[in-house]
C-alpha cells in the first residue's frame, strides 16, 4: 500500500526552504487572485459588483462607529446630554447600516460561492471531456482530478472573499492608523509587528497541509474505491457471497484512522503554535493598553480620547491581525488553485498528424474500406508492444472477425480504429486518408460502437437506447427500429412504463435487467447510428443465452448488410458468419482467411474451432 512520505522528517527541510524563499511565496499567493476575481466576474456581473461597493462600505463603518463612541464619552464627561445623545442615536444608525451591510455582503457572497462551484466543477468535467483515452487510463492523472475537484466548491468563492476582505481591512487599517499615528507612532509599529510571527507561522502550516494532502492523493482514491465497493449496488452481491465487508472494512478504518493521525498531530502543532505567537500580540496590545491608561489618569488623554485611542488600537490590531489572515488564507487558497488550474491547463493536443497533413475534406464516397499499413503500437509508458506489424484491409461493406485469445491485441485493434489512441508506428486509412487527417467528430459519427463493457446508463430505457444518437434523443421511430434490429423489443416489452422506465437501482422506480437484458439494449443503441457504415461489435453476444443468439446469428448478415462490420468474439457460430477472419497472437496476425480456409488449413484457428466444437458434442 502506498503510504504518505514521512511529514516530521519533511517538516524541517521544509521549514528551512520555506523561510529562505519566503519573499517569493509571500508575493506568489497573489498569484492566482486574477484568474479567481475573472471567474467571479464571468460567473455574475452584478453580484461582484454589488459584494465589491458592500466591501468599500463595510470598511469604513467601523471607524465611524468609533469615531461616534469618542463623542458620546466626551458628552457625558462634559453632561451635554442632548449631545450625548444625538451620538448615541447616530451611533445606532451606524450599527443598525452596518449590520444589513454585512447581511447583505454574506448572502451574496453565499449566492455568489454556490453559483462559483457550479461554474468551477463545470469546467473540471468540460475539460475531462477534451481528454483522451490514454489520461483516463492513467492514475497520475486521477490524482490531479481528485486534487482539482477536492476543493472546486470552495477554494475559488474562498479566494474572491479573502481578497475582497483583505481590500476591507486594509481600508480600515488605515483609517485607524491614520487616527493613532498622531498619538505614537512606535506604538502602532510595535502592534502591528507583534502580529507577524502568528500569520508567518500559519502560512507555513498551510503550506505543509497543502503538501500533507497532494502526497495522500492516490490514498484518498484508495479509501474512496473501498467506500464505493462496499456501498454500490454493482458490488454489494460478491462483497456478501465472498466475505469480504470484514477485510474491506479493516482497509477502509486503517487508511482513514491514518489519515486522521496526521491531520491530528498536524492541527495540534498548528494550534499551539497560533496560541503562542497570539499572546505577543495579546501582551503588546496590553503594554499599550496600560500606557494609555496611566496617560489618561494623569490628564494627558481625555476619556474620550482614551476611548477612541483604545478602540482604535484593538480594532486596527484585529484588521491587521484579519488582513494577515486572509493574506495566509489567500496563499493556502493559491496553492489549492494550482491543482485546479494545472489541471484546466492539461495539453489536449496529443494526436499526432498525419505526414503531410492533406488539407482536404473527408471523402464523400465510401467505397476504399480501411487499410491498416504496418501499425504498431505500445500504450504510453510501456515497453511491450500491444501490436506490431499489422496489415490489413477491410473492404467496404464486407465484415472482419478478430479472433485471439485475452490480451492478444483485439481491444487495442479497435481503441485505434475508432481513434481513441493514434499508431505509434503505422497508418491507418479511411477511404484512402489517413485517420489522423480526419475531423474526429466526423470520424466517429461514421462509426456505430458496442464494446464489451458497455455502460449501463441510469436513464430511462428510450434515452439507454437514443444515446447511441444524442441528436436524435426523441425520435420515437428511430428508437422503435434501433430496439427492433438489437432484439431489445421482449425486454420493452416486459416493462410496466415502456419506453419511459428507469432503468438501474439508484432512483426511484428503477428497474434492474439482466445482463442479457442490458446487452441486448446495448446493441440496440448502435443500431441508433442509421447513418454509421463501420459498425465494431466487441463480443456482442457474450452475456445472451442460447436462443437470443441465434436470433442474432440469423440476422447478422440482415443487420450488417451495406455496412463495414468489424466483430471480436470468442463464439465460432458468430465468427464463421464473417467474410474474413484474423487470428491476432501477442499483437501480431498469426493468420487470416475465410473460415473454410482457416479450417482447412489446420492452424491456430482450426485447433481453437475443433475444441470449442467439441464443448458442445
Amino acid at each position: 500500500m502506498h503510504r504518505s512520505p514521512d511529514i516530521r522528517k519533511k517538516k524541517e527541510f521544509n521549514l528551512r526552504l520555506w523561510l529562505t524563499d519566503f519573499p517569493q511565496q509571500f508575493l506568489a499567493s497573489f498569484r492566482y487572485i486574477p484568474r479567481s476575481l475573472h471567474l467571479a466576474w464571468q460567473v455574475s456581473v452584478p453580484m461582484s459588483m454589488g459584494i465589491t461597493a458592500l466591501t468599500l462600505i463595510s470598511a469604513a463603518l467601523p471607524l465611524g462607529v468609533a469615531y461616534a463612541g469618542k463623542h458620546i464619552i466626551d458628552a457625558v464627561v462634559a453632561r451635554l446630554v442632548s449631545e450625548a445623545a444625538w451620538w448615541v442615536g447616530a451611533e445606532l444608525l451606524l450599527i443598525i447600516v452596518q449590520s444589513l451591510v454585512l447581511r447583505a455582503l454574506f448572502l451574496l457572497r453565499s449566492l455568489l460561492g454556490a453559483k462559483l462551484g457550479l461554474r468551477v466543477n463545470v469546467m473540471i468535467l468540460e475539460k475531462a471531456q477534451t481528454l483522451e483515452l490514454r489520461h483516463f487510463e492513467d492514475p497520475e492523472f486521477y490524482d490531479q482530478l481528485t486534487r482539482a475537484r477536492r476543493e472546486a466548491s470552495t477554494t475559488p468563492v474562498t479566494m474572491v472573499t479573502e481578497t475582497l476582505q483583505l481590500m476591507q481591512n486594509l481600508l480600515t487599517l488605515c483609517g485607524y492608523i491614520g487616527i493613532l499615528v498622531s498619538y505614537s507612532g512606535w506604538m502602532v509599529c510595535g502592534l502591528l509587528l507583534a502580529a507577524l510571527p502568528a500569520t508567518v507561522s500559519e502560512m507555513r502550516f498551510s503550506n505543509t497541509a497543502f503538501r500533507m494532502r497532494n502526497w495522500r492523493s492516490p490514498d484518498a482514491r484508495k479509501l474512496n474505491y473501498v467506500e464505493y465497493v462496499l456501498a454500490n449496488d454493482d458490488h454489494v452481491k460478491e462483497v456478501k457471497i465472498f466475505g469480504l465487508s470484514r477485510m474491506l472494512l479493516e482497509r477502509y478504518r486503517s487508511l482513514g484512522e491514518r489519515f486522521y493521525g496526521e491531520d491530528r498531530d498536524l492541527a495540534v502543532r498548528r494550534s499551539a503554535w497560533a496560541y503562542g505567537l497570539s499572546l505577543l500580540a495579546t501582551g503588546a496590545f496590553y503594554g499599550c493598553y496600560l500606557y494609555m491608561g496611566l496617560a489618561a489618569a494623569r490628564g494627558i488623554l481625555t476619556l474620550g480620547n482614551l476611548t477612541l485611542y483604545v478602540v482604535a488600537f484593538r480594532q486596527g490590531q484585529q484588521s491587521f491581525q484579519s488582513c494577515l489572515t486572509a493574506v495566509g488564507s489567500m496563499y493556502e487558497g493559491n496553492l489549492y488553485m494550482s491543482n485546479l488550474f494545472s489541471f484546466l491547463s492539461i495539453s489536449t493536443v496529443t494526436h499526432t498528424k498525419a505526414e503531410p497533413t492533406p488539407d482536404i475534406l473527408p471523402p464523400l464516397e465510401r467505397s476504399q474500406g480501411i487499410v491498416f499499413e504496418n501499425v504498431g503500437f505500445r500504450y504510453p509508458g510501456r515497453e511491450a508492444w500491444a501490436l506490431r506489424e499489422v496489415s490489413l484491409k477491410i473492404p467496404a461493406g464486407e465484415s472482419l472477425a478478430l479472433v485471439g485469445q485475452n490480451g492478444a491485441g483485439k481491444s487495442t485493434f479497435i481503441k485505434l480504429l475508432c481513434r481513441l489512441y493514434d499508431p505509434s508506428e503505422g497508418r491507418i486509412l479511411l477511404d484512402g486518408v489517413d485517420l489522423r487527417a480526419w475531423d474526429p467528430e466526423i470520424l466517429r459519427g461514421r462509426m456505430a460502437v458496442v464494446f464489451q463493457d458497455f455502460n449501463q446508463y441510469h436513464f430511462t430505457f428510450s434515452e439507454n437506447v437514443a444515446v447511441g444518437s444524442v441528436a436524435h434523443l426523441e425520435d420515437q421511430s428511430r428508437i422503435g427500429r434501433a430496439v427492433n434490429r438489437g432484439g431489445a423489443e421482449e425486454v420493452l416489452q416486459g416493462l410496466a412504463q415502456g419506453l419511459q422506465t428507469p432503468l438501474g437501482r439508484w432512483f426511484n422506480d428503477g428497474v434492474e435487467l439482466s445482463g442479457g437484458q442490458w446487452q441486448k439494449v446495448a446493441l440496440a443503441r448502435a443500431f441508433m447510428r442509421e447513418e454509421a457504415d463501420i459498425l465494431v461489435l466487441d463480443e456482442p453476444t457474450a452475456a445472451l443465452d442460447a436462443e437470443a443468439e441465434h436470433r442474432v446469428f440469423e440476422r447478422f448478415r440482415t443487420l450488417t448488410q451495406g455496412k463495414t462490420c468489424i466483430l471480436i468474439s470468442h463464439r465460432f457460430p458468430t465468427v464463421r458468419m464473417a467474410d474474413h477472419i484474423v487470428v491476432i497472437e501477442e499483437g501480431r496476425i498469426l493468420e487470416q482467411g475465410s473460415h473454410d480456409a482457416l479450417v482447412k488449413a489446420g492452424g491456430r484457428y482450426a485447433a481453437l474451432f475443433a475444441l470449442q466444437a467439441k464443448g458442445y458434442r
